[in-house]
């Protein structure tokens, strides 16, 4: 195994500039929705006053969540030492930025009043948990960068297996505090669970691995740089992993529901359709088969072990996991509030009423533009930067290579 070579990328060609252009079409159409939400009001959106997070949150807190699986290879070369993963440890760091300044570029721009984000980074209620996440989103960006420099500059890289510890101990606590935004809404019957901190863990690693490697095989196909089937295999396994863990922590979440008298409502919301089914639609159709049966069979099936399959993996548990963040925060919301437990209340104000809710154009375009953010700044990042190591064949990234070759 050779110690990796990292270039930058030319990017001099038609096929990069044109990408350019189209996630910055994205980013222009964000703005543009921003600016007519900003100006007309949300009364222009789907949101009402029983909705109150919409599409643009579902993507946020996708990409927020997906940010910390992002660092899943960095972390496992670090402080697990698994070599093979090394040569794409900066990558990973560079990706995990990425992906949480598109979720944070969301949030702040579905806010209404964007301008009020520096009371929230500046006085803190520390009695929140929104409170809280602002000090883990800013200490992230922090860790994650002097991580980075650790790896990329030599003469710290004696220090970079202490830096992916601790970046590895904060992206654990992120998510976990991504998590426990619902988990501590005890209103609402559709969260006020412990168990969620730990399944929006487990659904980070699903998440960001997914679209790790859908940026590994794209930017190794397109430069036409060597990319083995030892690095492939790896990162299917892994990601095989990720997604049958995810999916047991569903099941257990929702049995749980179940085994509880009084959360047998929303269990039936969700799971039966009961009132209206475009939830149990996306949770069994979205979430359980196109991001979780299928991209499991893709990834175990012999006959299926190459890289299409692979991406088309990813791109599955990108869609179920947009689908999850969709039942999770809408569906929650939708289901009527319970204020008082136990007793019927009547009035005019939506009382035992499923909340209506479609997303619309504005939130739409916001939320893809977030997603174009991050795209953008790792396209721009690889071409100003030595991220990608100039070959993943397997004589360069398997320590094990040499040694089976020597035994044949």
């Amino acid at each position: 195994m050779q110690k990796p070579r990292y270039l930058e990328l030319e990017g001099r060609s038609a096929g990069y500039y044109l990408l350019l252009v189209i996630l910055g079409c994205f980013i222009a159409a964000g703005l543009a929705a921003f600016i007519y939400m900003e100006h007309e009001g949300h009364w222009v959106t789907r949101m009402n006053n029983q909705i109150v997070w919409g599409t643009p949150h579902v993507f946020a807190v996708f990409l927020i969540v997906a940010a910390s699986g992002a660092l899943n290879i960095a972390s496992i070369s670090s402080v697990f030492g698994r070599a093979i993963y090394k040569p794409l440890a900066p990558l990973s760091a560079l990706l995990a930025m990425a992906l949480l300044a598109g979720g944070l570029a969301i949030l702040v721009l579905d806010l209404g009043r964007p301008e009020r984000v520096v009371i929230a980074m500046t006085k803190y209620n520390f009695k929140s948990i929104f409170a809280w996440n602002m000090i883990l989103y800013n200490g992230f960006f922090a860790i994650v960068l002097v991580y980075l420099w650790m790896m990329m500059e030599r003469r710290f890289n004696k220090y970079s297996k202490v830096a992916g510890f601790f970046a590895f101990i904060w992206r654990l606590t992120l998510t976990t505090g991504t998590g426990s935004i619902f988990g501590f809404l005890v209103a609402r019957e559709a969260y006020d669970a412990a168990i969620l901190a730990p399944m929006f863990i487990v659904m980070s690693f699903a998440y960001g691995l997914a679209i790790f490697n859908i940026i590994v095989v794209a930017a190794y196909g397109w430069t036409q740089r060597d990319l083995g089937p030892a690095m492939l295999m790896k990162l299917r396994r892994l990601l095989g992993i990720f997604i049958a863990a995810a999916l047991y922590f569903v099941v257990v979440y929702h049995l749980t529901n179940l085994y509880i008298t009084q959360r047998h409502g929303i269990e039936s919301f969700i799971l039966l359709g009961t009132g209206e089914d475009i939830y149990m639609k996306v949770f069994w159709i979205g979430q359980i088969l196109v991001g979780g049966v299928i991209p499991l069979l893709l990834v175990y099936a012999p006959r299926l072990q190459c890289r299409a399959s692979l991406v088309l993996a990813s791109v599955l548990v990108i869609l179920g996991g947009l689908s999850q963040m969709y039942v999770t925060i809408i569906g929650g919301q939708a289901y009527p509030l319970e204020i008082f437990p136990g007793k019927t209340v009547t009035s005019s104000f939506s009382d035992g009423i499923i909340n209506a809710y479609s997303p619309s154009l504005p939130e739409v375009m916001l939320g893809l533009a977030g997603v174009a953010i991050a795209f953008f700044l790792v396209v721009f990042a690889i071409k100003v930067l030595r991220i990608l190591p100039q070959s993943l064949a397997d004589r360069d990234v398997d320590p094990h290579y040499i040694a089976e070759k020597q035994t044949a």
